[in-house]
């Protein structure tokens, strides 16, 4: 099936996909814990009759059943070296069971390692175990690729881009959001289907996690970015337990009618995860056939976003800035860190530009005595370790930006594409290629425009190239070329014709390099402030400047009010509102005599200390150096644990609660504590009678090989001073109880991802129960919920590291 088949087959009505492949194959026969893969090989008449039974229900698509068929996965099985054969053949049993009536999707999944900086899986070295598995289903003679049930978009990223490398069929994305929202990193659907679409993903949408109804908020959030179908994959509702079997209540008929909620929200295309069986298919097909989509969106809006965020830049929306400070540029002190290979004030300036009302940060990394491109790469992980916003990607080298914008998460600006000849074609396929914004710079190979009629011919000329690599107007922003009113006397004037000539002519939205204007002329600020309120009523839409300068933030929001751009109002008050507490700071510092506040840090849990905030920062690097600075001032080894790491790690806890922190700022800063109790523990003073922390036992239970939930709580608790023994996954109930007791652990903590693995938590409770092992049982996994530790039997369930730590605490107390 060519992409434009498959918009074809779209444009036909709603398209149903097939149900619930594991849960079926299970109720076929197949024991949890196998590879799922190797069995169906061994059984083809299971996976023949259901996929069979699928398509006479109705679905036009059916998953080859390869979703566990990349090579990392396989070798947990001993079968890497199989991979070719396994993958070969799946397809072969799916195009069989299709045969002329319906289409044939190569199934890919993660691979349960999690990516640097995180792990140590690198994101190129992901590319390559996923090219491997789309190369032989490609050969293999998939109509389409499906990547599903994906809860980190970097590596639904590396996926797509695998695809992308092999071949041009099309590609459906799917992945799986939390109760709260996003994924388990923390992204947003609209984040998701945003960057993926502009990767090139055919169709973007989500699966698992829930049921129809559950799913409605995701599918609207999608549906207002997205250009493309969207995808709607629900479980028949939330797993229980009847019998000692999992069992999903919801009906074919009920499931059914909550589908229709998700076509009124916009889902194009439709099926079943978990637990949905033929008749829920047929349902589904039966009632979806009759009703009318809503149309695939058309008009795309120019965004930018993070992993986690996402910024809209309308053509008439508030004026914002893209943070210039991380930049060598005139930064000795920055420049000579870079050459050191530390990137903690690049870290410090990301922090400070976003308090201080960023919506972009721009990153150059060039300067003398150092690989650029190295340092680029390591600067857009630091940098999205400590900061939420996009990122726009500065370098005077192809090269560079194609290396960033490749492990960049989200969808990067490019800073910048002139008509410069021997760069603008590959810098143009690269922004397409990775589905990157751009800064239109109306320079070309004869240099600076000598009149604005030349500078605009050739933006029109750069226009009309984007265009023709498959970029749209909403793609670009248009740089103003700012000069120094000082050496041109029309400078400015020149600039607020452009802006006027984009907004009202051409509707391209315009950026700039604000302080361009002022320079060589005494006290700037005065110059750059009222040149930015009058470009800002000429339809200039964001600028390069210090988001530091607070006269300049207070002039843009003041500006923002008097055009009545939207939000406005309060952008200004809140603005206000920080100014006046960064001067109240800013006079307690300067003239501590004259205010009654302290400054001088004198309790352990006071935010200000640096140890503290090293833990809220997930400063890693630096944590080492201030633990020591507090031991050398006085304060006990211990103390620095319990006062100052110890409520920090808290606090980072219930940030992760609140929604404001996601998994990667979560694990850096339990990473961060953890460096600190390693250089701290040694020195403190062992006492006879001092209290020792419990054992606790934790493992992901048999038949189950996901383990970034647990690897999680294992650092968490043991942040907390407990002795964790981690067993690592696809444990044996007998294995974990034997160490429990082995061990004299109080609590055994149980992990399992999976719907179809769960049920072997019980397996542990029970095998406790006749070893009479007499510690506490807790659970916990996407999967499971409270309801479900009830019914086992289990002492307690926990959402998340941070609640499992909480737990612990209040059944130890």
């Amino acid at each position: 099936m060519t992409r434009e088949e498959f918009k074809q087959l779209i444009k036909s009505g709603i398209v149903v996909l097939d149900g619930a492949t594991g849960t079926n194959l299970q109720k076929a026969g197949m024991p949890v814990g196998v590879c799922p893969e190797l069995w169906i090989m061994e059984h083809p008449d299971a996976i023949l009759t259901l996929q069979r039974q699928f398509v006479a229900a109705g679905s036009q698509i059916v998953y080859a059943p390869t979703f566990t068929g990349n090579r990392i996965k396989l070798a947990e099985y001993g079968l890497a070296d199989r991979l070719t054969e396994i993958n070969t053949r799946l397809v072969q049993l799916a195009k069989e069971a299709a045969g002329d009536h319906a289409y044939v999707a190569g199934d890919m999944t993660m691979t349960g390692q999690q990516l640097y900086p995180m792990g140590d899986l690198t994101f190129e070295e992901l590319v390559g175990v996923y090219k491997e598995q789309a190369r032989v289903l490609w050969e293999a003679g998939v109509d389409v690729f499906v990547v599903e049930t994906m809860m980190s978009l970097q590596e639904t990223r590396a996926a797509l881009l695998a695809i992308r490398e092999t071949c041009d069929l099309p590609i459906m994305v799917t992945l799986t959001f939390e109760a709260d929202g996003h994924t388990l990193y923390g992204t947003p659907p609209e984040v998701a289907v945003v960057v993926l679409q502009e990767m090139g993903a055919d169709a973007i949408g989500m699966n698992c996690s829930t049921g129809p109804a559950d799913m409605v908020e995701a599918v609207k959030a999608m549906y207002e970015y997205a250009t493309v179908p969207i995808i709607a994959k629900p479980n028949a509702g939330l797993p229980e337990v009847e019998n000692g079997q999992t069992v999903y209540r919801t009906t074919p008929e009920e499931f059914a009618r909550d589908a229709e909620l998700l076509i009124a929200a916009g889902a194009r295309i439709v099926g079943g995860c978990c637990g949905t069986t033929v008749e829920h298919i047929r349902a589904l097909s039966d009632t979806v056939r009759r009703l009318t989509p809503q149309p695939i969106g058309t008009t795309k809006k120019r965004v930018l976003t993070s992993e986690q965020k996402l910024v809209t830049i309308p053509l008439d929306g508030p004026f914002q800035v893209i943070g210039e400070r991380i930049n060598p540029t005139g930064k000795k002190a920055l420049q000579a860190e870079l050459r050191s290979g530390s990137l903690a004030m690049v870290r410090a300036f990301a922090r400070q530009q976003e308090k201080d009302g960023a919506a972009v940060l721009d990153i150059n990394m060039g300067t003398n005595g150092i690989d650029e491109k190295e340092m680029m790469i390591k600067a857009i992980y630091e940098v999205g370790s400590v900061s939420s916003l996009p990122l726009c990607i500065d370098s005077s080298y192809p090269e560079v930006i194609e290396a960033a914008l490749r492990i960049y998460p989200g969808r990067a600006l490019i800073n910048s594409i002139s008509l410069e000849s021997s760069k603008v074609d590959r810098l143009l396929q690269a922004a397409k290629k990775y589905g990157a914004m751009f800064i239109l710079l109306p320079l070309s190979d004869a240099g600076l425009p000598k009149s604005v009629e030349e500078k605009h011919a050739v933006l029109r000329q750069i226009l009309a190239k984007a265009q023709a690599a498959g970029l749209t107007k909403e793609d670009i922003l248009v740089d103003g070329l700012v000069g120094a009113v000082g050496a041109l006397p029309t400078a400015g004037l020149d600039c607020l014709s452009t802006f006027h000539y984009c907004h009202d002519e051409l509707g391209v939205a315009t950026v700039c390099g604000l302080s361009n204007i002022s320079f060589g002329l005494p006290e700037r600020i005065y110059a750059n402030m009222t040149f930015l309120a009058m470009a800002v009523s000429s339809g200039l839409t964001m600028a390069i400047a210090n988001p530091g300068q607070d006269l300049l933030m207070n002039a843009a929001a003041a500006a923002n009010l008097l055009m009545n751009r939207p939000g406005s109002d309060m952008q200004y008050i809140n603005r206000m509102q920080y100014f006046a507490q960064k001067e109240e700071t800013r006079t307690a510092t300067e003239k501590p005599e004259k205010t009654q506040k302290t400054t001088t840090v004198t309790t352990g849990t006071t935010p200000q200390n640096p140890v503290y905030q090293a833990v809220l920062e997930g400063e890693k690097e630096l944590i080492t150096a201030y633990a020591k600075a507090e031991v050398e001032k006085g304060r006990a080894p211990e103390a620095v644990i319990n006062d100052l790491l110890i409520p920090a790690i808290t606090q980072v806890g219930q940030l992760y609660n609140d929604q404001v922190y996601f998994l990667p700022q979560l694990i850096a800063s339990a990473n961060a504590m953890e460096t600190a109790i390693h250089y701290l523990e040694p020195q403190i003073k062992k006492s006879g009678d001092e209290k020792q922390l419990p054992a606790i036992v934790v493992a992901t239970v048999e038949g189950d090989v996901h383990d970034i939930g647990k690897n999680l709580v294992a650092l968490m608790l043991r942040n907390y001073g407990y002795d964790v023994i981690d067993l690592g996954k696809d444990v044996p109930a007998q294995v974990i109880i034997d160490k429990a007791i082995d061990t004299g652990a109080a609590i055994v903590g149980l992990s399992a991802l999976m719907t179809t693995t769960m049920m072997h938590m019980k397996d542990v409770i029970a095998e406790a129960a006749k070893r009479h092992y007499t510690g506490k049982i807790i659970i916990g996994g996407a999967a499971v919920t409270p309801s479900f530790a009830t019914e086992i039997g289990a002492d307690g369930y926990s959402s998340d590291a941070a609640d499992c730590v909480r737990l612990v605490g209040s059944l130890l107390a």
